[in-house]
C-alpha cells in the first residue's frame, strides 16, 4: 500500500501537480540562555539540509527553502510560546526544527504547534514527559530520551568503577526527568546515590548547594545542568571547596564550552551525549566543515537530521502542509527502503519522487521508535590533558 500511494503521488508530480513554491522552515533554539553556546552550530545544521535541498531542485518540482530563525532562550515558556506563535502566525512556516530544551517544547507543542497543526521536530529536547505527551502525530525528536540516557550513564559510571555518586539537577523538566531516570537504572545495578537535589539557573554563589552535596558524600558528583548556566556553577564551587574532583557530565553539559571554562580541572572527570559513528556522520563532519562551522558539536547533527526529515516527509506526501506530510515523517525515517546518508538528499528526493521507498540514515543513525523518537546512540567522552576525547559508543 505504502508503495502504491507513493507512486500515485509521483504520477501526480509528473503531470505538474505539485507546482514550486517558497518554503520555510522555522528554527526554535535557545540562541540566549543556558545552552546558546550550543545553538549557533545547531541552527547551522539544519540550515545546511534546507540548503542541500534548495539547491538540488528536486524538492516539491523545484521549491526553494528559506529558514526563520526564533529565540527561544531555552528556559522561558512564555518566551518560547511567544517565539513559536510568530513562526506559525506570522511567517507562516511549514515545519518547525525545535524546541531545544524539554520544558520550553513542552509548553510549545501544546499551546502553539498541535492547535494549529504544525510538525516540530526537535534535535534535543530529551525529557521522558515528551514519550507519552498527546501530540497528536505532530512531533518528533531525533535525540533520544532521558530514560535512555540514565541507562547509559549508569553503565559508563560502573563500568569505571564507581560505586556512589551524588547527583544535582537543573530545576525543570530536563534536569528532574533525567535526575530521575538515572537513580532508578544506578540503584538498580547496585549503586547508591547519596543525593539527589535540585538547583536553580542565573545565582551566582553555589556555595550553599555545594556544601549539603559534599556533606552528603559519593565518588563523583553527576551534574545534570546546562553548561552555560548553573550546571558551570555548581563545578566551579565544587572545585574551589574540594567538594569534588571528579564530575559526571550528560548532555546538557558536553560541550567545548566546558572545556573552555574548567581545563585541565577536569582530568578524572567523563560524561556522554547523543552522537553516532560511521559514513554518515562522517559525511556529515565534512560537509559542515565545507561549510564553515564543526559538526562534531552537540547536537548539530540531530538538527540537520531533523530538518531533513521535514523535507523528504514533505516529498513523500508532494506536500508542504504539516497537516499532511506528518504521517509521511516515520516511512522515511525507517525501513524498508534504500539507505540514505547525510548528503544524500538530491538522491533521496529522486527516489521518492519515482515512488521509490527510502530509510534515511543521515547523520545520526536515524531510527524512529515508539511514537517517534530516537533509539539512541551515545558517545562517551573524558577530559583527560583539558581536552574533550571520544573514548567510545554506547
Amino acid at each position: 500500500m505504502k508503495k502504491l500511494l507513493l507512486a500515485t503521488a509521483a504520477a501526480a508530480l509528473t503531470a505538474g501537480a505539485a507546482a514550486a513554491e517558497d518554503i520555510k522552515i522555522g528554527i526554535s533554539m535557545g540562541f540566549t540562555g543556558p545552552l546558546e553556546s550550543m545553538s549557533p552550530n545547531m541552527a547551522k545544521g539544519a540550515e545546511l539540509a534546507m540548503k542541500e535541498a534548495s539547491e538540488s531542485g528536486k524538492l516539491l518540482g523545484g521549491s526553494t527553502v528559506t529558514s526563520v530563525q526564533a529565540d527561544n532562550t531555552c528556559a522561558d515558556a512564555a518566551a518560547a510560546v511567544a517565539a513559536v506563535e510568530r513562526l506559525v502566525r506570522s511567517e507562516k512556516v511549514n515545519g518547525i526544527v525545535g524546541g531545544m530544551c524539554s520544558g520550553e517544547t513542552i509548553a510549545s507543542l501544546e499551546k502553539v504547534a498541535v492547535p494549529n497543526g504544525m510538525v516540530m521536530i526537535s534535535p534535543s529536547a530529551t525529557s521522558p514527559a515528551l514519550t507519552d505527551i498527546d501530540d497528536k502525530g505532530f512531533f518528533f525528536r531525533t535525540s533520544p530520551s532521558d530514560a535512555r540516557q540514565g541507562e547509559v550513564m549508569t553503565d559508563v559510571i560502573l563500568d569505571r568503577g564507581l560505586k556512589s555518586v551524588a547527583v544535582t539537577y537543573t530545576n525543570n523538566d530536563y534536569g528532574k526527568g533525567l535526575a530521575e531516570a538515572f537513580k532508578s537504572s544506578f540503584e538498580a545495578k547496585g549503586g547508591t546515590v547519596t543525593s539527589i537535589t535540585s538547583h536553580d539557573d542565573g545565582k551566582a554563589d553555589y556555595s550553599a548547594e555545594v556544601g549539603a552535596l559534599a556533606a552528603a558524600g559519593g565518588e563523583a558528583l553527576v551534574v545534570a545542568g546546562y553548561v552555560d548556566q548553573g550546571g558551570s556553577g555548581i563545578v566551579r564551587g565544587a572545585l574551589d571547596a574540594g567538594a569534588f574532583d571528579t564530575f559526571v557530565f550528560p548532555d546538557g553539559m558536553v560541550s567545548e564550552s566546558l572545556v573552555t571554562r574548567f581545563g585541565s580541572e577536569l582530568e578524572t572527570s567523563f560524561g556522554q551525549n547523543p552522537s553516532s559513528e560511521g559514513p554518515g556522520r562522517d559525511a556529515f563532519v565534512a560537509l559542515a566543515t565545507a561549510n564553515g562551522f564543526d559538526g562534531t558539536t552537540a547536537f548539530a547533527a540531530e538538527s540537520y537530521d531533523s530538518a531533513a526529515l521535514i523535507l523528504l516527509a514533505m516529498q513523500a506526501a508532494q506536500s508542504a502542509d504539516p497537516k499532511v506530510y506528518k504521517d509521511k515523517v516515520l516511512d522515511v525515517a525507517n525501513a524498508p527502503g534504500e539507505k540514505i546518508g547525510a548528503g544524500e538528499l538530491a538522491k533521496a528526493l529522486d527516489l521518492l519522487a519515482a515512488g521509490t521507498d527510502i530509510d534515511y540514515d543521515g547523520a545520526t543513525s536515524v531510527e524512529l521508535v515508539g511514537p517517534g523518537e530516537s533509539a539512541g546512540v551515545f558517545r562517551e567522552v573524558d577530559f583527560k590533558g583539558g581536552k574533550m576525547n571520544v573514548v567510545g559508543m554506547r
